[in-house]
């Protein structure tokens, strides 16, 4: 593994704190928590999963709204870290929230989800845009990958003692139910995510930006607005966004709706459980070796194993019918999902000129949670429309194609030539 420097840990420690939320919140024990709280209310579990990617899909339809001019605010030296720490103190505070709402009341469980995702989601606009502040051109696939696999092993320590809370819950071996045994779940997350997000406030610091002037927030709005204008200026940063959008609309639509598709397929919770935390560990190795790959072959080429892989999930999912192979399709998942993140903001860091960092990793975040919306909207309509979540899986294969066509046509950036 690249050893990190002192200001490159700090940062990297982000994604160790933050993707215990990702694992737990957004994958796991909210998704079953939050079906079983609908199917006892006398809802039918298909409708509980189309409930779940319309949440998905508000809340990144709302942050996707704000995302550009929020990153041409944060340009100004000095605001990068105040964003930061509002969206992040959002996402801690409302995760932990969740864990006080009666069981009846799933819509206020969905709307403080929403929430603490935007939250989550709009924290990751300003921590991905320090990349440029914390390391080099030279080194940033490798500290991109870094933080990802470290996400990846820091999640399942949180979540493997969430996990065995919930099951002991299950079985009646600690006098929990198992609905107390999530709320739990909910604040133990919140507090590991704040805890580790303490080296990066402590010292990551915004290096490039430009000097703060008068009536900062028309004279953003200018910039984005100029920007915008001049887009053929910057045709090598929009056309690998426009392949951004498809293809990591997919990769965020399996993340989310996993764990609903595996539950519908009759697998259990707690082997949904396990399984999900097998492929936190197949991640962490590969999203190394996706780094170090990119060091070998071009970053786009990296990015092609990625969405082929992810392509022919697609297509597997579609014929699943056992637990073994949703283990399978897990695995394949875990092989990917952290190298093709990693390489993507990376790709896309070596390409922003670095004083306006901030509004274009708005710009990544706004194509990315537009993109976001598709997605799980798809997987949604197509299983309320035909009964079957296996064809609203499938669907998914058209960004990914899509993505991928696009690709072909953006550059390389110049240091991988």
């Amino acid at each position: 593994m690249l050893k990190l420097s002192k200001l490159e840990q700090s940062w990297a420690f982000y994604d160790w704190g933050n993707s215990a939320y990702s694992m737990t919140i957004t994958s796991t024990i909210l998704p079953l928590y939050f079906k079983a709280v609908f199917t006892n209310g006398g809802g039918e579990a298909s409708l509980s999963t189309a409930y779940w990617g319309y949440a998905n899909s508000l809340s990144t339809l709302i942050l996707a709204i704000f995302a550009p001019i929020l990153g041409s605010i944060a340009d100004y030296k000095g605001y990068k870290k105040k964003f930061f720490t509002l969206f992040f103190g959002m996402g801690v505070l409302f995760t932990a929230l969740m864990a006080f709402i009666p069981d009846a009341y799933w819509p206020a469980l969905l709307i403080f989800y929403i929430l603490n995702a935007i939250g989550f989601a709009g924290s990751l606009i300003f921590y991905d845009a320090f990349l440029i502040d914390i390391t080099s051109e030279e080194r940033m696939d490798r500290v991109s990958s870094a933080g990802y696999a470290l996400g990846y092993i820091g999640s399942t320590i949180p979540f493997i003692f969430c996990m065995a809370i919930v099951i002991l819950a299950q079985f009646d071996i600690i006098p929990l139910s198992v609905g107390n045994a999530s709320r739990l779940s909910f604040i133990l997350t919140a507090i590991w995510w704040g805890a580790f997000t303490i080296p990066l406030l402590r010292h990551v610091k915004q290096i490039h930006g430009i000097e703060v002037e008068p009536e900062p927030i028309r004279k953003s709005f200018r910039r984005l607005v100029n920007t915008v204008q001049n887009i053929h200026h910057h045709k090598a940063l929009f056309l690998f966004l426009l392949a951004y959008f498809f293809y990591i609309d997919g990769v965020d639509t399996i993340i989310k709706m996993a764990t609903s598709y595996g539950a519908d397929l009759g697998i259990s919770s707690t082997s949904l459980l396990v399984i999900l935390l097998a492929t936190q560990f197949i991640a962490f190795p590969f999203a190394l070796i996706y780094g170090w790959l990119a060091e070998k072959f071009p970053g786009k080429t990296m990015l092609y194993v990625g969405i082929g892989i992810y392509t022919f999930i697609c297509i597997y999912a579609y014929f699943l019918n056992s637990t073994l192979d949703f283990w399978i399709l897990a695995l394949l998942v875990g092989t990917s999902q952290g190298g093709i993140q990693a390489l993507s903001r990376s790709y896309f860091g070596k390409l922003v000129p670095k004083e306006k960092a901030n509004e274009f990793f708005g710009f990544y975040n706004i194509f990315g949670k537009f993109a976001a919306i598709m997605g799980p909207f798809l997987v949604a309509i197509v299983t309320q429309l035909t009964g079957k979540t296996n064809n609203g899986v499938f669907s998914i294969i058209i960004l990914f194609i899509i993505g991928g066509a696009v690709l072909f046509k953006a550059p390389q950036p110049i240091l991988n030539e």
